[in-house]
């Protein structure tokens, strides 16, 4: 890697400590502002980090307008950020990704956890979605580009750089195309077939992070009536129809959403036992319990209710609401699989929230399988925000 001489930004006293025991983050108040003013930096520089000491921590990225103001690459006090260092770094992401999965269809590369934080790249076969969403990795652009063009040799490759937390980094939006894009992809998951949206879906246009939990749900919906609230394409719904549930239920507002639904349905012979029904989630389950709906298993996937610390109270709210929503709906000694990927969220907290709805409505849980993110979303030890998927598997019985 080549060695460059970088300017400083130096720490508060003491404010190394975190770093120094893995993590990679630095926080504006944590910068002794004195002797290196953040003002005097522009978004995405490169900077050598020190103690208040003067001796260097690592080397990465700064954008002085970013609650997380610093980001490490690297532990060396002086590196380019060039092609050479990402072709490294990818390749070493791509190593773990083909000793686990036979398909090409993975999370490539998941940020921090691949030490590479503001980078996130999907692999859906020959062409690559790539979210870069911090300052310094937009900044980098052109090499982490050329990285991916000399490591996975791509058909084409996906800028959604269209996500909100962008704005947190005063960035741009924007989506753009490299090569031969498809609108749709096709990918196979626990032997069904879905059709995939990739510049109009959500996210990268598939939730690979799921992966290992939707296959734990096969063994609890075979003979069943399914629930699959926030349903999406069906990947949870259709799934569950094309490994034994009776009749199965998917509840999601979005118009796009609802016709590649059917349209997986239909290509995997489940059409007749998957039943839409269009409208927003909590309406919905009140009305199927006003008609005294009930089904054997319930599948609650909803998007982060908790995006941010101020957002914990309301967020905290509204997944007792709907899981408790979820159980009324359940027959007794029903299954109710409840997933939250809020990051402010422990799974220790979700049980907790669980525990408490079943408990108003005087019913007794068993937490009887927890699920984590996928293999392709590796955890970073030293960084508990990078666990941020938990799924839990319950049974809920009569008082």
């Amino acid at each position: 890697m080549a060695e460059i001489q970088l300017p400083a930004v130096i720490l508060r006293k003491n404010k190394d400590r975190r770093l120094r025991a893995g993590h990679l983050w630095v926080y504006s108040n944590e910068v002794d502002t004195r002797k290196t003013p953040l003002s005097g930096f522009e978004p995405g520089s490169t900077v050598v980090i020190q103690t208040s000491t003067g001796k260097p921590v690592g080397s990465g990225y700064l954008n002085p307008h970013s609650l997380i103001c610093a980001r490490l690459l690297t532990r060396q006090p002086a590196a380019a950020f060039d092609t050479a260092f990402f072709v490294e770094r990818i390749r070493t992401a791509l190593a773990l990704r083909e000793a686990l999965f036979d398909a090409p269809y993975y999370r490539l590369v998941y940020g921090e956890g691949d030490f590479l934080p503001g980078l996130v790249v999907d692999r859906y076969g020959d062409v690559l979605v790539v979210q870069l969403t911090t300052a310094g990795m937009e900044r980098c652009r052109t090499a982490i580009l050329e990285a991916l063009q000399q490591v996975m040799k791509p058909r084409g490759m996906l800028l959604r750089n269209d996500s909100p937390v962008r704005k947190l980094e005063q960035l741009e939006l924007y989506t753009e195309t490299i090569g031969e894009v498809s609108a749709r992809v096709t990918l196979e998951e626990g032997g069904t077939r879905f059709e995939v949206p990739l510049g109009e879906g959500q996210k990268t246009g598939w939730f690979f992070d799921q992966r290992s939990n939707r296959l734990a749900m096969h063994k609890y919906v075979r003979g069943r009536r399914v629930l699959d609230v926030f349903s999406y394409i069906g990947a949870w719904g259709v799934q569950a129809a094309r490994t034994g549930a009776t009749g199965v239920s998917c509840v999601d507002t979005s118009e796009l959403a609802q016709e590649l639904l059917m349209r997986n349905a239909a290509t995997n012979g489940v059409n007749d036992s998957v039943h839409l029904e269009a409208g927003e989630a909590f309406k919905v389950l009140k009305e199927m319990r006003a008609a005294r709906r009930h089904f054997g298993v319930v599948i609650v996937d909803p998007p982060a209710f908790i995006k941010r610390r101020k957002d914990i109270r309301n967020g905290e709210q509204a997944y007792h609401r709907l899981n408790q929503q979820a159980m009324q709906l359940l027959e007794p000694g029903g299954f109710l699989i409840s997933s939250s990927c809020s990051m402010h969220l422990a799974a220790e907290r979700l049980q907790e929230i669980l525990q408490q709805a079943a408990h108003h409505l005087g019913r007794r849980l068993q937490v009887v399988e927890r699920g984590f993110q996928a293999m392709d979303h590796p955890v970073h030890p030293a960084i508990p925000e990078t666990a941020y998927l938990k799924t839990l598997f319950c049974r809920l019985l009569p008082a």
